[in-house]
C-alpha cells in the first residue's frame, strides 16, 4: 500500500463509500469534482506526502484559500479512504472574516423585489418556492420534503446528510401553500413540481431565480436559492439571538458554520462603530 500509485480506477470505490456514508448528491458531487482533478493530473505517480504537497502549491496559485480549502478537504478525505491519512495535509489559514461583503448579501428589501418581480412575470411556483425558502430556511435540495402532506400537518419532516430535523411551515406559508396546492390539483408528493412531476432541482431553481434579477433590480451576484436562507438566519438571530437553536433549525452539525450566516454586513459594522462615540 505504501507504494501505490495513484490511479482513476481508485475513484469508484471512493465513489460507494459517499453514497454509503449517505453524503447528499451536491455533496458527493462537489468532493468527486476534486479528487478526479487531482486524479487525473497526477495519475501513475506514486502516493506521498511530497505530491499532495506539490497539489496543494498548485491550488494556492490558482484559487482562493477558501476554494483551496474545500478541494483539500475532499483530497484528504479520498486518501484517508484509501489508508494514506499520513499524506493528508493542513488547509490554507484564513483570516476569520468581521462582516460580510455587502454586494453579495440580499437584504430584505432586495427579496421582496424578487418576490414581487416573480409576480409580475405570473410565475406563481417561483414567488411561493422563494417565500418557502427564506421563511423557513430550508435548503434548496430540501425543498422535496414540503410535500402535500407535510403542508397539511404545518411541518416537514427533512432528512438531510443521514440527520431528520422537523422544519415548521409558518401559518402564512401554509395559507398560500394550500391555495397553490389546490389550483395545480397536486393530490401528494412534493409540492414544487416540474411540468413532468419531478421535484424541482437545484440548477431549475438557479436558472429562473436569476431571470428575475433585472426586473427586481437586483445584482446578479446576491440572487442564489442559498442567499434566501442566509436572509431567513439573520432575520431569526436578529430577534432570537441564540446561535444554537438557529444552528438546529438549519440543520447544521457546527455552530461555527451557522456564525458564518449571521455575520453582519460591512454598513451594520459601520453603524454600530458610529453609535458606541468613542472619538471625543
Amino acid at each position: 500500500m505504501k507504494r501505490q500509485k495513484l490511479q482513476e480506477t481508485m475513484i469508484p470505490p471512493y465513489e460507494t463509500a459517499l453514497q454509503e456514508a449517505e453524503k447528499s448528491a451536491a455533496t458527493m458531487e462537489k468532493y468527486l469534482h476534486h479528487v478526479r482533478q487531482f486524479v487525473a493530473h497526477d495519475a501513475g505517480r506514486r502516493i506521498d506526502k511530497a505530491l499532495v504537497l506539490e497539489y496543494k502549491t498548485r491550488l494556492g496559485k490558482l484559487y482562493a484559500p477558501s476554494s483551496a480549502n474545500a478541494a483539500l478537504a475532499a483530497v484528504n478525505g479520498f486518501l484517508r479512504f484509501w489508508g494514506f491519512e499520513s499524506c493528508c495535509v493542513r488547509p490554507f489559514k484564513v483570516q476569520k472574516k468581521l462582516y460580510c461583503p455587502e454586494e453579495k448579501e440580499l437584504t430584505r428589501e432586495e427579496y421582496v423585489r424578487l418576490v414581487r418581480a416573480a409576480k409580475e412575470k405570473n410565475s406563481e411556483r417561483l414567488a411561493l418556492l422563494l417565500e418557502a425558502i427564506c421563511a423557513t430556511g430550508i435548503r434548496v435540495s430540501e425543498l422535496q420534503f414540503i410535500t402535500v402532506e407535510a403542508v397539511s400537518q404545518g411541518e416537514a419532516i427533512v432528512t438531510c446528510k443521514g440527520k431528520t430535523r422537523t422544519v415548521f411551515l409558518p401559518a402564512a406559508l401554509q395559507k398560500k401553500l394550500r391555495r397553490y396546492i389546490q389550483g395545480q390539483k397536486i393530490q401528494s408528493g412534493s409540492v414544487f413540481i416540474t411540468r413532468t412531476g419531478k421535484p424541482m432541482n437545484r440548477s431549475n431553481i438557479w436558472r429562473e431565480m436569476k431571470a428575475l434579477c433585472e426586473r427586481a433590480n437586483v445584482a446578479p451576484s446576491k440572487v442564489f436559492p442559498h442567499s434566501l436562507r442566509h436572509l431567513f438566519a439573520r432575520t431569526f438571530y436578529s430577534i432570537d439571538h441564540d446561535v444554537a437553536k438557529l444552528a438546529d433549525i438549519l440543520g447544521h452539525s457546527n455552530i461555527n458554520t451557522t456564525r458564518i450566516y449571521i455575520i453582519t454586513t460591512g454598513a451594520e459594522h459601520r453603524r454600530k462603530m458610529e453609535t458606541m462615540r468613542l472619538v471625543i
